[in-house]
């Protein structure tokens, strides 16, 4: 365990010199940036470690998974958990009831269910509305792709931030997967562009979050202006093969 934790922290440490020189690189603090380490598929002694390592914000993306996790972990002074990957309706509960922080509102319809839940157990979840601005029919969010379409957004999300126990925080997207980092910057700048348009037309909500990056991509996403960044093997190592996603 021990040899664990060491090699997770030197990984960590040396994601948060990269995100620091990012940051200056845009001039900007590289206190604005947080990095999320994304423990999904990973057992439970890698989330320990990753704890024991410094990590302070962990990511899921299923929420039984994480749920199992927090409940045997959630005892971890200062730690959060976070929800970033799709969350099916009837799983919703779940996420209202124990993460911190949910990255990937992808629906009205999951906003309302989850707005029911959170005010069942008296509370308001943090959440961030999860774009997709490649056009990819894989991923999740609504398609912000075409940039005359973006007005056609505004009805939804004003709705959702209307709800009053969820609170919109920002945005996140996932960009095409390429082979070069730098494939990723054009998209990183449009999400960045869309929030300013969303917090152009709706200045009633609180738009400080960008979470945006993973461990291909995490220091481009910063100098175009991530405030999460999401970054599992390049800390944890590869993943379990019994599932796959493209949200880490």
């Amino acid at each position: 365990m021990n040899l664990l934790v060491s090699s997770i922290r030197e990984k960590y440490l040396h994601a948060l010199d990269q995100i620091a020189t990012a940051a200056r690189k845009s001039n900007r603090d590289p206190n604005e940036v947080r990095l999320v380490v994304v423990t999904k598929s990973q057992p439970l002694e890698v989330a320990q470690a990753a704890i024991e390592a410094g990590a302070r914000i962990l990511g899921e993306n299923y929420p039984e998974e994480g749920v199992t996790k927090i409940q045997s972990l959630g005892n971890q002074t200062g730690v959060e958990w976070h929800m970033i990957g799709h969350v099916q309706s009837r799983k919703a509960r779940l996420v209202a009831d124990h993460f911190a922080l949910l990255h990937s509102l992808d629906s009205l319809n999951l906003a309302q269910r989850l707005n029911r839940f959170a005010g069942e157990a008296n509370r308001i979840l943090p959440i961030l509305l999860e774009f997709n601005v490649g056009g990819e029919e894989s991923k999740g969010g609504w398609d912000a792709s075409d940039e005359s379409t973006w007005d056609s957004l505004l009805p939804d999300v004003s709705t959702i931030l209307d709800l009053p126990h969820v609170q919109i925080r920002g945005l996140m997207s996932m960009p095409p997967l390429g082979n070069d980092a730098e494939d990723s910057r054009r998209f990183f700048y449009q999400v960045r562009r869309l929030r300013e348009r969303l917090a152009d037309q709706l200045p009633g909500g609180d738009w400080r979050e960008l979470s945006m990056g993973t461990s291909l991509d995490y220091a481009v996403a910063v100098e175009e202006g991530a405030t999460l960044v999401r970054v599992g093997t390049a800390i944890v190592g590869e993943r379990s093969k019994r599932r796959h996603t493209p949200e880490e």
